[in-house]
């Protein structure tokens, strides 16, 4: 029984974490048609933050709670939710730069769409 739980909530956390990258990229195309400079620089930084995030989490799998101290439901979610705010400090650093990367692409795709949209 034990399994089938570990297996639903594992599922559950893919699918979340599937809704939450959507949710990225779609603001991030939402920013870009805007051409809000604001908010496609929190986009792009968003993004980072997930990104980072997916990269961390094979580093921890391994990583077992002493029984005697922890363990269950509440340490799986909290754990998740860990793993979230050292994205969300790794990104706001700047010093791993994928959101600069992300909002320059993001900027020369609105020049180019701009040039291509423009009637002669």
């Amino acid at each position: 029984m034990t399994n089938i739980i570990d297996q639903t909530s594992s599922l559950a956390a893919l699918q979340s974490s599937q809704a939450q990258t959507a949710e990225k990229v779609q603001n991030l195309k939402e920013s870009a048609r805007l051409k809000n400079d604001e908010a496609l620089t929190e986009a792009a930084r968003d993004f980072e933050a997930m990104f980072i995030t997916e990269m961390m989490k094979p580093m921890f799998e391994e990583l077992k709670p002493d029984p005697m101290f922890g363990g269950g439901k509440g340490e799986e979610v909290f754990f998740g939710m860990m793993l979230d705010e050292y994205g969300k400090i790794m990104s706001q650093t700047g010093q791993i730069g994928i959101a600069d990367s992300i909002k320059q692409e993001l900027i020369k795709l609105q020049e180019t769409k701009n040039v291509q949209e423009k009637p002669e």
